[in-house]
């Protein structure tokens, strides 16, 4: 069983691997780390981009997962698995067996779009147009660059549970970006679920692996 991962950032390369000893200890996953890809997409994905990343995948042995939230659509676009997607098809289901909206944080503008719309298709596909409250978090991702991944967690949650009060009708947390993940078991509290893409979308691929 292989599985080609495509990240933005190192720490994913530890994470995924830790996540697929435990629930497929004997796949096999290569992982692909292109922190430039993401800063080269901040103001938009040009041609050039655009062709590195199909011809990634194209060369990829199996199935490919795309582990960065930005350049989930490209990557998708090229037949790879967007991190994304599963996070965002179980929360569109949660919000509507609720009838309630959901909260969307994120820390990169870069990420705002492209997670909008993969959530709004999957609202569509569960025939609920569900409010999504989008909570920007940038001011902290100078943390995670810096490798302060415990404190940008922590800030994260911190400042989740500060704005929840503010949407009592959320039938779910929606933690847009792989490498906020971390935060989510420091919200196991509270009364709704905070969903985390990292797993979901790890168990996701290793199906079509």
């Amino acid at each position: 069983m292989t599985l080609t991962l495509l990240h933005t950032a190192e720490i994913h390369r530890a994470t995924f691997d830790a996540l697929g000893a435990r629930i497929v200890p004997d796949a096999m996953l290569t992982h692909h780390v292109r922190a430039d890809w993401l800063e080269r997409a901040q103001g938009g994905v040009d041609d050039t981009l655009r062709a590195e990343i199909t011809q990634a995948i194209a060369d990829a042995p199996g199935p490919v997962l795309c582990t960065c939230t930005t350049l989930g659509p490209v990557a998708a676009e090229a037949g790879a698995i967007r991190i994304d997607a599963p996070m965002m098809q179980a929360a569109a289901g949660i919000a509507a067996k609720a009838q309630g909206s959901i909260l969307m944080a994120y820390c990169l503008s870069s990420t705002l779009a492209p997670s909008t719309a993969l959530l709004d298709a999957a609202l569509e596909a569960q025939g609920y147009k569900a409010r999504v409250h989008a909570l920007s978090l940038a001011q902290f991702w100078p943390l995670f660059d810096a490798g302060e991944h415990e404190a940008f967690a922590a800030v994260i949650a911190t400042a989740i549970r500060e704005n929840l009060s503010a949407v009592p009708e959320a039938a779910c947390v929606v933690l847009a970006q792989a490498s906020m993940a971390g935060a989510a078991p420091m919200l196991s509290v509270l009364p709704i679920p905070v969903l985390a893409s990292p797993e979901m979308a790890l168990r996701a691929a290793l199906s079509q692996a």
